[in-house]
């Protein structure tokens, strides 16, 4: 697969504080698979409700995920979409075939946290987090206090 790579992710967790490093599991049968494993750093997106779009893009099998404008090369490799809630970048440590999949784990290099400023942050359908339950996209909301 030429030029970059992407998916979404169906599993991504920290892993540790110190150092800080973050890990997902890859589908090893998928086509970005090749080419995230060749890459010394990945980047992970924060994706709200309003991004529903950008992950069903990178859920599908697609020649070229990219083809819409909207992203950038990160100084240390990995296309970034600025507009995400939030991003960060990792240097890949461990590559481990578990199964059909691959672990891949990473030290944090770089990131953009949410921005609290920004004007839709209080709008839990815009600003929430986008979810996937259930073979469906949702956002999460507060619950009501007991």
């Amino acid at each position: 697969m030429p030029g970059p790579a992407g998916f979404t992710a169906s599993s991504f967790t920290s892993v540790s504080l110190e150092p800080a490093l973050v890990s997902f599991c890859l589908d090893a049968e998928i086509s970005a698979a090749p080419a995230v494993l060749r890459a010394e750093h990945f980047a992970v997106h924060l994706l709200g409700a309003r991004h529903t779009g950008l992950a069903r893009t990178f859920a599908r099998w697609s020649p070229d995920r990219f083809a819409a404008p909207g992203w950038t090369d990160h100084r240390l490799g990995p296309p970034l979409f600025p507009s995400a809630a939030g991003w960060l970048v990792a240097g890949v440590t461990l590559r481990q075939r578990i199964g059909d999949h691959w672990l891949i784990v990473g030290e944090l290099a770089d990131a953009a946290p949410p921005a609290a400023s920004s004007p839709d942050h209080h709008d839990a359908s815009v600003a929430g987090p986008l979810i996937h339950h259930n073979g469906s996209f949702a956002s999460a909301a507060p619950l009501p206090p007991e």
